[in-house]
């Protein structure tokens, strides 16, 4: 019963149009009023509670990280580098895109700021030099999803906040597979890129290439001072974030000389904003999942999947296909905060990794940005490409068959995550 009034709850409210984060707040209390608990002043602390933790304060270093190094000239940059090296080839706007999704993943740990700036600076190009608008936007919305993957990656603290799971970890678990799906896509794009009459830019000369590094150089320095820092204890995952932050306002003002006080300032409210909306929704998540805690449904959760708890595999594969299907019609931050209190206790009882689980989490939920009828990242391109989404949608499929490919490659070899997660840890 308790299961049917939480889900139900949330379901019904999300129905009507109330926002995810006063729908989980709802949810929440309805549990309250059905265990016969409820009180205003546990619901109150429950929502302080939940911001008020010191890991959550490096999502809007990131975040502003993140908006500074589209402002600030760090992404226009790290694309000109991408462009040197590989633009002339074939296809070789497509691999620009791959290689700028993985660098720019490094530095925001967002898909939505990812794939906004992937479409504004990439989107023109692609199109100016003959490929198909819908391959190539899908292509934009296929690369941004990298960002949550490749730390460092706002979902990955997210998800360790709730669940108390090694932020460190879990950012050092994610390097290796967002580089394997870099390769997938690079491998699909290989394939569909062949047909067509494309315009080639020519090929740079090696001084532009070093110049070109030369110039990207600072942006890339970032990624390095963030790992080696949280590889050898130089500071934690919030600190990172602070150092993300202050280096980018450093780089912007200082060196590129791109970010002026006013635009600065516009800079900053947009960070504002989004972290607001991450932090409602982690503070409003934290009442029901004290709530489900109180009420037992991981226990009941796992009472229903008994029978596959023998078999890692096979109950990775049922959670995985349930994560998809949820994220094609939810976000994956209200996701993460839903369903990790009820999926890790589980996953935990079978003697799965919770590292591990939160690699493959955070990458299905990730894939779930692309995935129609919601697909935030679909939107995002759409709005700045001017693209229909069924256009969009076409163009992304074959993107997001490499990437299920290769996640369902993880649930079957996990050793793909856990064994370079090893040489990360030391």
């Amino acid at each position: 019963m308790t299961v049917i009034v939480f889900v139900g709850s949330l379901l019904g409210t999300m129905a009507l149009g109330v926002p995810i984060a006063f729908a989980l707040l709802a949810s929440g209390v309805a549990l309250m009023i059905q265990l016969d608990v409820f009180d205003a002043q546990i619901v109150a602390q429950n929502v302080v509670n939940g911001a008020d933790s010191f890991p959550l304060m490096a999502v809007p270093f990131f975040i502003l990280a993140g908006e500074v190094m589209t402002a600030g000239g760090l992404s226009k940059r790290i694309v000109a580098l991408a462009m040197a090296c590989v633009g002339h080839i074939r296809g070789g706007l497509g691999y620009v895109t791959i290689m700028a999704a993985c660098v720019m993943a490094s530095l925001s740990g967002s898909a939505v700021a990812d794939a906004a700036a992937l479409a504004v600076l990439l989107m023109p190009m692609m199109l100016a030099s003959g490929y198909d608008k819908g391959r190539s936007a899908g292509l934009v919305s296929a690369g941004a999803i990298i960002g949550p993957i490749i730390p460092p990656s706002i979902p990955f603290i997210i998800y360790g906040v709730t669940g108390n799971v090694s932020i460190i970890r879990l950012f050092l678990a994610g390097i290796f597979p967002g580089i394997i799906l870099g390769l997938g896509l690079a491998a699909t794009w290989y394939f569909v890129s062949r047909r067509g009459d494309i315009t080639l830019p020519v090929a740079q000369t090696n001084q532009m290439r070093a110049r070109a590094l030369i110039e990207a150089a600072w942006a890339l320095v970032l990624p390095f001072i963030i790992i080696f820092g949280l590889k050898f204890g130089v500071f934690t995952p919030t600190e990172a974030g602070v150092v993300a932050a202050v280096y980018s306002i450093f780089v912007s003002f200082v060196v590129y000389r791109e970010l002026t006080v006013k635009r600065f300032y516009e800079v900053l409210v947009a960070s504002a904003k989004v972290t607001s909306v991450v932090m409602i929704l982690v503070a409003c998540a934290t009442v029901s999942a004290w709530l489900i805690t109180i009420a037992n449904l991981p226990l009941q959760l796992a009472g229903f999947l008994e029978p596959l708890m023998g078999n890692q595999t096979l109950l990775m594969l049922v959670i995985v296909a349930i994560l998809l299907v949820i994220g094609m019609g939810m976000d994956i931050t209200p996701t993460i905060l839903v369903l990790t209190p009820v999926l890790l206790p589980v996953v935990k009882m079978a003697g799965i990794d919770p590292v591990y689980f939160g690699v493959i989490f955070i990458v299905t939920g990730s894939i779930g940005l692309i995935t129609p009828p919601v697909g935030t990242v679909l939107n995002v391109v759409c709005g700045v490409t001017k693209l229909s989404m069924e256009d969009l949608t076409k163009g992304v499929w074959p993107f997001l068959f490499t990437e299920v490919a290769i996640l369902l490659l993880f649930v079957f070899y996990p050793k793909l995550i856990t064994v370079p997660a090893s040489w990360f840890f030391g």
